[in-house]
């Protein structure tokens, strides 16, 4: 859960890395509320909830996506990649790639900072 409040409190933070496991475990935790939320909207008539919540993490969501490709050694324009078919498949791929150990253009390895407890 702490990634998952860290990337939050990191709302518009576009600049820098983020860890393979910032990125999947927000990804998670995002993913599990929305779907809390679809159910709970589904027993009471109104997905109001569900669509306040992704216009919420919209941002967030972004930015850590673009920290991740940033890690990679990649521009965050390569998210653009995801509007196809075959290009969401390879942004999945980049997304799940080991980060470059050695620091880039982007900042120093994540790896190697000490984490926020």
């Amino acid at each position: 859960m702490n990634w998952y409040l860290d990337v939050l409190k990191n709302y518009a933070g576009f600049s820098g890395r983020a860890r393979r496991k910032e990125y999947w475990m927000f990804a998670l935790v995002n993913f599990v509320i929305a779907i809390v939320l679809s159910i709970i909207g589904a027993a009471i008539g109104t997905d109001i909830l569900y669509y306040v919540y992704l216009l919420a993490v919209l941002i967030p969501s972004l930015a850590v996506g673009v920290r991740r490709l940033h890690d990679t050694g990649r521009s965050g324009w390569w998210l653009l990649i995801a509007l196809t078919l075959i290009g969401g498949i390879v942004l999945i791929v980049f997304l799940a790639s080991e980060g470059k150990q050695e620091p880039n253009q982007y900042g120093a390895n994540p790896k190697l900072a000490p984490q926020a407890g």
